[in-house]
């Protein structure tokens, strides 16, 4: 069973900065080569792709929205992935999601990945 948990959502002003952990359990399987993404979807939109990384190789991509802000990171040893979210504007307010595509490449199609987690809220206040 695969498990994808996240934390460290909350209410910050605008300007500020948080950071997302989302740690894997994957009760023993090996996923070999394998893609963590970042989603986000606000009230009344589309689930957005934020960032994306390529486990093995840490190749990153992201959103242009959020490029130069947020930061995409990998801790192997732990199994988590991370985004670090600096100068957060009122329109990075959403729910975030972290999800697992079993493959190589670096997608930002929802359809590409497999495993989700449960979402975190981020409410920025301007």
């Amino acid at each position: 069973q695969v498990q994808l948990v996240e934390s460290g959502g909350g209410l910050v002003q605008a300007g500020t900065s948080l950071r997302l952990s989302c740690t894997v359990s994957t009760s023993g399987r090996n996923f070999g080569v394998y893609t963590m993404g970042w989603f986000r979807q606000a009230p009344g939109k589309e689930n957005e792709f934020v960032a994306a990384i390529n486990w093995n190789e840490a190749r990153t991509d992201y959103a242009d929205s959020v490029k130069g802000r947020f930061t995409i990171s990998r801790d192997s040893a732990k199994k988590t992935v991370y985004l670090q979210m600096n100068s957060l504007k009122s329109e990075d307010t959403a729910v975030y999601y972290c999800a697992i595509d079993l493959g190589p490449d670096l997608s930002r199609m929802t359809r590409d990945y497999t495993y989700w987690g449960q979402g975190t809220q981020v409410t920025v206040s301007s």
